[in-house]
C-alpha cells in the first residue's frame, strides 16, 4: 500500500485523533474509515448511513471468516 503525505485541516486531524483513541483506531485510519464511509456514501446517496455501516463491518466477518451459512425456512 502506497502513502503519501497530505496536509490536513488542524481541526479535522485533532477530531480524527480523539474519535480514533475512542474508537481504537490510529488518527490516519480514523481518517481512511471517514473517507471510506464518505466515498461509499457518495456512490450510494440513496443508502441509510447504518446500511453503509454494516455493510463495512459484514465486509470485515468475510475476510476475517467469521461468516455463517444461513439457511431459508
Amino acid at each position: 500500500m502506497a502513502t503519501a503525505s497530505i496536509r490536513l485541516d488542524e481541526d479535522l486531524v485533532q477530531k480524527a485523533s480523539i474519535i480514533g483513541k475512542a474508537m481504537n483506531r490510529s488518527t490516519p485510519k480514523q481518517i481512511e474509515h471517514w473517507a471510506k464511509i464518505g466515498e461509499m456514501m457518495e456512490d450510494n446517496p440513496d443508502l441509510p448511513y447504518e446500511f453503509v455501516k454494516q455493510a463495512i463491518i459484514a465486509k470485515a466477518e468475510k475476510d476475517a471468516g467469521k461468516l455463517e451459512v444461513y439457511t431459508f425456512g
